[in-house]
């Protein structure tokens, strides 16, 4: 990075950057991620508990389903502001307008291409024509809320000097923040600084307006392109829980929040972000979207703290700092090592979950220390491992209206191998046997007789949650129809069983996923 980009635009060390968090949105459109409505009002309420600023909480046109979780989440927020993603078409911000009408702070996000290969071959419109589309939804924004946000899709592909007419427009108009984001990726920090910059210092009126960062990581560079875009005097971070969201996802808000956290020396802003809720809003969002965090992932990963070089663990021993920058608890992470068995009572099981990062309202909590119980008869020793998965698991699961209650399997080396599943169905009680060649193959075809359907196994992935030969096992399932993609996940001691929990759990989220498609098109 150059020097330009590497010099902070005149601040004070009380220079507060505005946390805009895009998980139910742009995260939700990453393949395979979608949320029942209970999900996202979790989310959402963790998100306003931790500190977030901005919660844009989906695309109200795009669904029935979505308006409404953009409208109840609006009702219920408490403290963050609540944005709705609105094309540059009037239905769209109509629709916005609607849906967040309800927030105590509303927003209209709303966005039009700007790049000449944008223009020509997907809006098919001229310079002019975009321009004149910008004036006209950006005052229809402004006359239904306050707060209007607009956003240059593909602005890092954009001439300059058209950028600058369209920014200006829409301030003019209305705006309130300008975002310019590098929607695929493509800029490096001196280029995505060096725009900000320039726009920043010769559009009229630019200080009227909050600039904003918005950066996939197609590179590997949406946090150090969202910092750059911050030094040069951006002021809104837009960013993800875990960095989820399309093709190789958004800047990571954990990864920003700690970045401008540690590093206070060359970037001198701060968040109202919690910090300490950083990991159990990642457990919960890799829960409810059945996308597990990668363990070498920064600041919330497994292996984040861990430290396995006889050279790391000899400097750790003598100071934390000698290979830490910053400490687990500071993220949420805790070091706790207290062991749960089957004597285990109510209130460890509580403290443990609450040092976990979880915190659970009083059914949820029956339910998960029922089946702590069940898995401790079953294992000699539960780990914490096996509690979050377990944990996880029961998010992910909470409103299926399909259960399995019943699984027995015959296996060896003389085939074909047979399962046996009993499942219930809308609360009708199914039964079925089936052949396969293998177990999970038999169990998969007992699934698909006892629900048709005609969705395509893309994957299928099975992980031990820790050591051990009475670990628990963790099955990944994918599933795609009609070009929509479903992600699941289950955990237990018997990888047969997590792995017929995983495959109907994704049915469950693709029935979720063809009510709303349907919802859509009657609405249409």
């Amino acid at each position: 990075m150059s020097e330009a980009a590497n010099t902070p635009a005149p601040a004070s060390k009380n220079d507060r950057v505005i946390i805009f968090d895009t998980t139910l949105r742009d995260g939700e459109q990453c393949p395979g991620a979608s949320m029942t409505l209970e999900e996202k009002l979790e989310v959402a309420d963790l998100l306003d508990e931790m500190g977030v600023d901005v919660i844009e909480a989906g695309f109200p046109i795009a669904s029935i389903g979505d308006f409404e979780s953009v409208a109840e989440i609006a009702r219920r927020t408490k403290r963050a502001t609540i944005a709705g993603l609105a094309r540059a078409i009037p239905a769209d911000i109509a629709r916005a307008g609607e849906a967040v009408r309800h927030a105590q702070r509303g927003r209209i996000h709303t966005f039009v291409s700007t790049s000449p290969l944008h223009l020509e071959f997907q809006m098919r419109k001229t310079q002019e024509e975009v321009l004149e589309i910008i004036k006209a939804t950006v005052t229809q924004a402004r006359n239904l809320v306050e707060d209007v946000e607009w956003s240059a899709m593909d602005a890092t592909r954009t001439p300059l000097d058209y950028l600058a007419r369209c920014v200006e427009m829409a301030i003019k108009c209305g705006a309130t923040t300008i975002n310019l984001p590098d929607t695929v990726g493509y800029a490096t920090p001196d280029e995505y600084g060096a725009m900000f910059r320039t726009l920043i210092e010769t559009v009229p009126n630019a200080d009227k307006a909050i600039f904003s960062v918005h950066c996939h990581n197609d590179l590997g560079l949406g946090v150090a392109n969202s910092l750059a875009g911050l030094n040069a005097g951006a002021r809104q971070i837009e960013c993800t829980i875990n960095g989820i969201g399309e093709r190789a996802g958004n800047a990571a808000l954990e990864e920003v929040v700690m970045a401008l956290s540690v590093r206070r020396d060359v970037l001198p802003y701060h968040t109202d972000i919690n910090s300490r809720m950083l990991t159990r809003a990642s457990k919960l969002v890799s829960a409810v979207t059945s996308f597990p965090v990668q363990y070498n992932k920064a600041i919330v990963g497994r292996n984040a703290f861990s430290h396995e070089s006889g050279i790391h663990q000899d400097g750790m021993l003598k100071h934390a700092q000698t290979y830490e920058i910053m400490t687990p608890e500071t993220v949420g992470v805790t070091k706790t090592s207290l062991v749960m068995g089957k004597h285990s009572g109510r209130a460890a099981f509580r403290d443990k979950l609450k040092s976990l990062g979880y915190e659970l309202g009083e059914n949820a909590l029956n339910d998960a220390f029922a089946r702590f119980k069940n898995l401790a008869d079953r294992k000699k020793v539960v780990y914490d491992e096996d509690i979050e998965a377990l944990v996880d698991s029961g998010i992910a699961t909470a409103n299926e209206h399909i259960r399995l209650v019943s699984l027995a399997v015959v296996a060896g080396t003389k085939g074909p191998q047979r399962a046996t599943m009993e499942i219930e169905v809308e609360g009708e009680v199914r039964t079925q046997d089936a052949e396969g060649n293998g177990p999970v193959d038999a169990i998969f075809n007992a699934i698909q007789a006892l629900v048709p359907h005609t969705a395509r196994l893309e994957l299928y992935q099975v992980h031990a949650v820790t050591g051990g030969t009475d670990a628990q096992a963790e099955v990944s399932v994918r599933l795609e129809e009609d070009g929509k993609a479903v992600t699941a996940r289950a955990a237990d001691p018997d990888t047969l069983v997590a792995s017929a929990l995983a495959y109907i759990s994704a049915l469950n989220k693709m029935q979720v996923k063809r009510q709303s498609v349907n919802a859509q098109s009657v609405a249409s």
